[in-house]
């Protein structure tokens, strides 16, 4: 555990960590709040799926630090990456829980649409971050452009697998404790590759709605932090 809390405030983290955890601690709070309020723990899955959305960080934090370290084995890191990979869908997948607004969450309709926003909005930071890490890691490895290019390919992945979760109902370790599942439905897939429109459609338009923003974000983080005062400095 002490390993852990080391590997998440890290100095350089420090002020992105404090904002993540009060965030998921704020989220938490309320969906505890809304469970005594309403008197049902319908929402409390919000609560699981945020924690897995923290496991793709840890796992981004781990691969950049043993990289830092001077591990250059790709294969170690290739395979910690495999299981970043797999886990990261489980950061933006709770933007998909709004589903329940028309059956679980009917009677507070309103109150429940915000607190699933908060909590879909705090897990896509977290995945976007251990994102960014990533993209680091590669761009120092392989160039900036590779790391764009690994932006392109996670965000299309990502959309598949968040089609898997939400459709299909399988989890990301289900690729390795229930793999029979996995053949199951891409036989039938290849049986009738073109009965559904959805399984193309929805996977595309995720992958497009992460790359974009993604990209505003990152954006956003190139903007000066400091104010000049351009005039001053003419007299200067």
């Amino acid at each position: 555990m002490a390993k852990l809390f080391r590997l998440l405030f890290q100095r350089e983290f420090l002020v992105p960590m404090l904002a993540l955890t009060f965030a998921s601690g704020t989220c938490a709070m309320l969906v505890l709040a809304r469970i005594v309020l309403v008197g049902n723990i319908g929402c409390a899955f919000l609560v699981w799926n945020l924690l897995l959305a923290w496991l793709p960080l840890i796992f981004a934090l781990l691969i950049r630090e043993r990289y830092a370290q001077g591990e250059r084995r790709m294969r170690k890191l290739a395979g910690l990456g495999v299981v970043w990979l797999l886990l990261f869908p489980n950061a933006p997948y709770i933007f998909t829980d709004l589903v329940h607004l028309t059956s679980k969450f009917r009677g507070h309709y309103w109150a429940d649409l915000v607190l699933i926003l908060l909590c879909a909005l705090t897990g896509l930071m977290l995945g976007f971050v251990s994102l960014y890490l990533m993209q680091s890691v590669v761009a120092d490895r392989f160039g900036r452009l590779a790391g764009w290019l690994f932006i392109v390919g996670v965000a299309g992945l990502t959309g598949i697998g968040v089609f898997i979760g939400r459709f299909l109902r399988l989890n990301s370790w289900d690729v390795f404790l229930r793999p029979e599942k996995f053949y199951q439905h891409a036989g039938n897939w290849v049986a009738a590759p073109f009965a559904d429109a959805m399984p193309y459609v929805f996977p595309a338009l995720f992958a497009v709605f992460l790359f974009i923003v993604y990209l505003m974000l990152y954006a956003l983080t190139r903007l000066p932090s400091q104010i000049h005062n351009s005039k001053a400095e003419g007299m200067g």
